[in-house]
């Protein structure tokens, strides 16, 4: 059932506001790629780079999101759509709270992706791809996803039974299967830098 006679209330705090207490700007970043690309390896230690800059974060992992706000959705293109909406909500609400948030999904579907981008303001939404072959992913296999997904055990397995649309114009794109993940952290800070968000 759908909310009805709901209005929403504004603040007397305004998200600029916001970001000048916390002297940054809040943009999500939302990391995209294969399972075994390095997503969550990558979000993980861009968050603890710009810790170390005194840049306020959050991050929200797939699988930890999975564990209690999207727990009731499986990995149906229906559930996946479902579970990126609810992300790109929150997202929209920790950037409206000034934090750096970073986001860590495959997020196969480009529609998806751009539907999150459109709750966003201009420049608010910086989409990484995490670009790697899926030879290399699949050699990767750090859940050993794709090892069950190629035994059958696992249906509409990105990659491999279910299809992943490439970013077209990501503001980022990293090549985890080529840079070391210092390389691949510096690509990202040097871009945040360079655009004036931190």
């Amino acid at each position: 059932m759908k909310s009805t006679n709901v209005v929403w209330h504004d603040s007397k705090v305004a998200k600029a506001e916001r970001q000048k207490l916390k002297d940054h700007k809040s943009p999500v970043l939302w990391f995209t790629g294969l399972s075994g690309s390095g997503k969550s390896t990558l979000s993980v230690e861009v968050e603890k780079a710009l810790y170390e800059l005194g840049i306020h974060t959050y991050r929200l992992d797939g699988d930890n999101v999975r564990h209690g706000l999207n727990k009731n959705l499986g990995f149906s293109p229906e559930d996946r759509t479902e579970n990126i909406r609810r992300i790109g909500e929150v997202g929209k609400l920790m950037n409206d709270a000034g934090l750096v948030t970073l986001t860590a999904f495959i997020s196969p579907y480009r529609e998806d992706r751009d539907q999150a981008r459109k709750l966003f303001e201009d420049g608010d939404f910086i989409e990484v791809y995490t670009k790697c072959s899926l030879d290399e992913a699949e050699n990767r296999d750090p859940k050993g996803l794709y090892k069950k997904a190629r035994a059958g055990e696992i249906k509409g397995f990105t990659g491999i039974d279910a299809p992943y649309e490439e970013p077209k114009d990501a503001e980022i794109t990293v090549e985890t299967d080529k840079l070391s993940l210092e390389d691949s952290v510096r690509e990202v800070i040097d871009y945040l830098k360079f655009n004036q968000y931190i």
